[in-house]
């Protein structure tokens, strides 16, 4: 029996409970429960196996609930507040108590958003309390963008999935913290660095930690497929007419496949890099499920979603 339902209020009356619900969010699909439970807390980390060093962000669905669970408010921030919210965008902010430690890691910041899906902001406004949801899958898997990569994850452990249809955009949020008020990016998403620059000028770039993360997606290994991935400028260099492996192949636009290669996933025909990223997740997905002995992925322009692609793969890509 499939555990993915449109059922907003089993979903409401599962969180209430501490119970954890996967839900739906236009980047990827995340893995909830009540940000103001530890009980529930603990659940999400015990169910992605998630080292508990690594902070969870808090979903909203409103500017006004910000200040339940945050201090204060950059005027940095409330600038790109203003730009991109509801959106793919997570501010790391000054907490309040009200944010246990369990979800900050220890810190005294909380990483916080609003989603811009329907399906998350009604059930969001359905509850008295925020939900913490990292993406829902085994931690440093390849994050979910439909309802059915979940439920092949955790149909024995999760008594529910929220249908929310395919993710419009396809990887996790872009996430800014502040040093001095000054804005610093610690994980490359769906919205550019070039466009948070347009909004508030200069942005430090701090996008690796694998020790005491400021915030999610900092860990060098990260997104991989359980198939052996590599990442290329040049794909021929990783193909032997003679070899016997099954290879697939992820590319930005190219549509030419070798002889010798078994699957060829092209993310943009037309070479849009925001279908690209949107297709990215669903590609590896695919990949992954054939019994593949190499995954070669090719490198993509390295500007504006071009490097939110390349840092998912590039950790993706990383030795274990």
């Amino acid at each position: 029996m499939s555990i993915i339902s449109n059922n907003l209020q089993q979903a409401v009356a599962l969180l209430q409970a501490n119970e954890l619900v996967a839900i739906p969010t236009e980047t990827v699909y995340g893995l909830a429960g009540n940000a103001f439970s530890d009980v529930a807390i603990n659940k999400i980390f015990a169910m992605k196996n998630r080292p508990h060093f690594n902070p969870l962000i808090v979903h909203i669905h409103s500017v006004q609930e910000l200040s339940k669970i945050v201090k204060s408010v950059p005027n940095k921030a409330q600038l790109l507040a203003d730009a991109f919210w509801p959106g793919p965008l997570t501010l790391v902010l000054p907490k309040k108590d009200t944010i246990s430690s369990l979800v900050t890691a220890g810190k005294d910041t909380v990483a916080v958003r609003i989603p811009n899906h329907p399906v998350a902001l009604a059930l969001l406004k359905m509850l008295p309390f925020p939900l913490a949801a990292p993406s829902a899958n085994p931690f440093g898997s390849i994050s979910p963008t439909t309802a059915g990569h979940v439920e092949r994850y955790f149909k024995d452990k999760l008594q529910m999935v929220l249908q929310g249809g395919d993710c419009m955009n396809g990887i996790e949020s872009t996430i800014i913290g502040f040093t001095d008020g000054e804005p610093v990016l610690y994980r490359h998403g769906s919205i550019s660095l070039e466009d948070i620059q347009a909004v508030v000028g200069n942005v430090i770039v701090q996008t690796k930690e694998n020790h005491a993360p400021q915030a999610p997606g900092m860990l060098d290994r990260h997104y991989a497929p359980n198939t052996k991935t590599v990442l290329t400028d040049k794909i021929e260099n990783y193909l032997n007419p003679s070899s016997d492996l099954k290879i697939g192949i992820i590319t930005f636009s190219k549509t030419n496949k070798p002889n010798h290669v078994a699957y060829l996933e092209v993310l943009s025909p037309k070479g849009d890099l925001k279908e690209a990223t949107a297709n990215l997740y669903s590609a590896l997905h695919r990949l992954d499920s054939l019994g593949l002995d190499l995954i070669i992925a090719e490198r993509f322009p390295n500007y504006g979603l071009g490097k939110s692609i390349n840092d998912r793969l590039e950790r993706a890509t990383k030795s274990k």
